[in-house]
């Protein structure tokens, strides 16, 4: 019975994912002159959420890494690594928001003790002593 909600849960997730692709597709198409079958919106559909899957599977893993349940800011600032023009501007967001909300940016090596010790333990020498 479980299997059989979540089986539900997530085609209802890529119907409405389907949808959100279709209408921004279809606008761009419109701006550009072009068409797209239903066939590219169906793969783009899966494409991207295979992508979300993958990348919510790794923020739960980092947090559950961390001994948190819950996602922080450093998780995803943690997954944008290897994406050095996602990374800027997820950090400038951030700066942002911490700003509004009157919150200094953390200090470099401030927070998670596994920082320091994996740094360290690597040879990158940036850890605590």
């Amino acid at each position: 019975m479980a299997d059989t909600e979540a089986s539900l849960r997530e085609e209802r997730l890529k119907s409405a994912l389907w949808y959100s692709i279709g209408q921004f597709v279809d606008e761009e198409c419109l701006r550009q002159n072009l068409n797209a079958t239903p066939q590219f919106i169906g793969a783009l559909t899966e494409l991207v959420y295979t992508q979300i899957s993958n990348t919510s599977r790794d923020l739960e893993t980092f947090a559950k890494h961390a001994g948190r349940a819950v996602v922080h800011t450093d998780d995803v600032m943690l997954l944008s690594r290897r994406n050095e023009g996602l990374e800027s501007v997820l950090k400038t967001f951030v700066e942002e928001i911490r700003a509004e909300e009157g919150r200094a940016a953390p200090r470099a090596g401030a927070g998670a003790k596994w920082r320091g010790k994996a740094a360290v333990g690597r040879g990158k020498g940036r850890g605590r002593k």
